[in-house]
């Protein structure tokens, strides 16, 4: 596997605030403006894990700093979501094991856009950061406003549906569908990311996401087993 280059030292500050903007402080404010409200938790903390995450393992071009950081960044939000009375952490461990799929998941896209595309592969990431959160954003905010069938294709969404059935206390098999998904696209993802500059491993990997994209189409939580409308695919 050859280095990654990455971003001379002006830009790489940029981009680590970024991050942190992305990942923390734009999620944070987001869930201090809807004030307790019930089924924001999920999008929100979707959306901070997948900025942190992705956009980390971009820059940095290691999947274990964009774990972390989206760890750090689902923790940190989680907290503050606690602390603004919204339910949260009904069952520690699945949500646990929901917040860790969904960084591994996140990370690893950003490692392959590390791989692809060197010092600029951050930029690649907030744009799929942006496109995916404002998706998400849509569909928590209008629920039937998007088609179940576009939804079904975001990972961004399938973290927002895992996290939303685990902070509903909702059982790990509720989940499964779009647990497997995000652990799917992880792998595939890395696949690609080790085997580049090699370009088949891409068609594994798209395959893997539509066919994984069709398993939660036609499994998609019920709104009341996810906790909220907005963690179900309409």
């Amino acid at each position: 596997m050859t280095t990654t280059p990455l971003p001379p030292l002006s830009a790489a500050r940029a981009a680590w605030f970024v991050a942190a903007l992305a990942g923390f402080v734009l999620p944070a404010l987001a869930l201090l403006l809807l004030d307790g409200a019930r089924g924001a938790a999920g999008p929100v903390l979707a959306v901070g894990m997948m900025g942190a995450g992705m956009i980390a393992g971009a820059i940095a071009g290691r999947l274990w700093v964009g774990v972390a950081l989206a760890l750090l960044a689902g923790a940190g939000l989680v907290l503050l979501a606690r602390g603004l009375g919204m339910p949260v952490l009904t069952s520690t461990q699945e949500t646990a094991l929901a917040l860790v799929i969904a960084s591994l998941s996140f990370a690893a896209r950003g490692a392959l856009f590390a791989r692809s595309a060197g010092a600029r592969g951050w930029w690649i990431a907030l744009g799929v950061v942006g496109g995916e959160a404002a998706m998400v954003a849509t569909a928590a905010a209008q629920p039937g406003a998007l088609p179940g069938w576009l939804l079904a294709l975001l990972p961004a969404q399938w973290a927002t549906t895992a996290i939303q059935t685990a902070l509903a206390g909702s059982g790990t098999l509720a989940a499964a569908p779009v647990l497997i998904a995000l652990g799917g696209t992880a792998a595939s993802t890395l696949l690609v990311a080790a085997l580049w500059p090699r370009r088949w491993p891409y068609a594994i990997m798209f395959s893997a996401w539509l066919a994984l994209s069709a398993l939660v189409y036609h499994h998609q939580t019920p709104p009341e087993q996810a906790g909220a409308p907005a963690a179900a695919v309409s």
